[in-house]
């Protein structure tokens, strides 16, 4: 049986030790901060004690020896470990938010804890941010994206457990409904703005429901131009899915936005995963629908401390 290796890497504060305890909870043998020199003898290891899942957090603190991640993955596939690599964002205001509110320091902050200029803390902090997103560009670029700018931990826990079940070595395709009113989602390869669609918020008997709900897709299916909007985005992913696969993509995000991301987007996307879910692994995400607690996640988001 062949070792299934989960790589969790991503921006300092985006959540990679929730993301971590997540892939734990789910039974895979999980190692914090790993060296990237280490991850060859560290896997053939597990290959010995016959563990089968493994889990791998790498970040900014291997600085140094990043650039050689993706050259050291591409043996391990040669060695037929099956890699799911999944890399967590956060915009950069949300990371000095979350910083600013644990009083911890950005491990590549050369700026002194205790300095009395808040004005230079915060240009150092940004300057920080920046350079860390320069060194995990090539490890952004190879994995599947989540960002968790204004998602809860425990929305971003069931993220992860929906990806690492999924068989690897084939592209997964996840949908993910939004509300443009919140910001659209960093991890999109695909953006669909669908707001100018008949919208159930004004119908008083379907504005409390969802676009999962049995009135709220009849209304739906009685407008012309949902219809078409829904095939035209089917016929552009038929069209150009295929070319992604055969150019060894692992995952494609197709983010569906409406207003409030509780409608339209959500019809949407339901719709479509039930489409391709018989040719391609399909994924559906509400990222409004589910935040929790309530409809609508608040200001705090009450992640750990970076």
């Amino acid at each position: 049986m062949e070792l299934e290796l989960v790589l969790i890497t991503g921006m300092s504060g985006s959540g990679k030790s929730v993301a971590l305890h997540a892939v734990e909870d789910a039974g895979y043998y999980s190692v914090d901060n790993l060296p990237p020199e280490l991850l060859l003898s560290f896997v053939k290891l597990q290959q010995e004690r016959q563990n089968r899942r493994v889990a791998i957090a790498m970040d900014v603190r291997s600085a140094k020896s990043l650039p050689q991640v993706p050259q050291l993955l591409r043996a391990l596939s040669d060695m037929g470990v099956v890699i799911k690599s999944v890399f967590l964002d956060s915009t950069t205001d949300t990371l000095m938010r979350r910083y600013s509110e644990s009083r911890r320091k950005h491990p590549l902050s050369q700026t002194d804890s205790h300095d009395d200029a808040f004005g230079d803390q915060q240009r150092a902090l940004v300057e920080a941010i920046e350079l860390e997103r320069e060194l995990l560009a090539d490890l952004r670029e190879h994995a599947h994206v989540i960002d968790t700018s204004l998602i809860r931990p425990p929305q971003l826990q069931r993220y992860v457990k929906s990806l690492i079940v999924v068989k690897g070595g084939q592209l997964t395709l996840v949908f993910e409904s939004f509300g443009f009113k919140r910001g659209i989602p960093g991890d999109a390869d695909y953006v669909f703005d669908v707001r100018m669609l008949p919208n159930p918020h004004y119908e008083p008997e379907l504005k409390a429901l969802t676009g999962k709900d049995e009135a709220v897709v009849a209304f739906f299916q009685r407008h012309d131009q949902v219809h078409n909007m829904f095939l035209q985005i089917a016929q552009f992913l038929d069209q150009w899915l295929e070319p992604m696969a055969k150019d060894n993509r692992s995952y494609v995000t197709v983010a569906i936005g409406c207003t409030g991301g509780q409608h339209r987007s959500v019809y949407l996307v339901e719709e479509l995963t039930r489409l391709f879910a018989d040719r391609w692994t399909t994924l559906s995400r509400h990222r409004e629908l589910d935040a929790t607690p309530g409809r609508y996640p608040v200001t705090s988001f009450g992640w750990p401390q970076p």
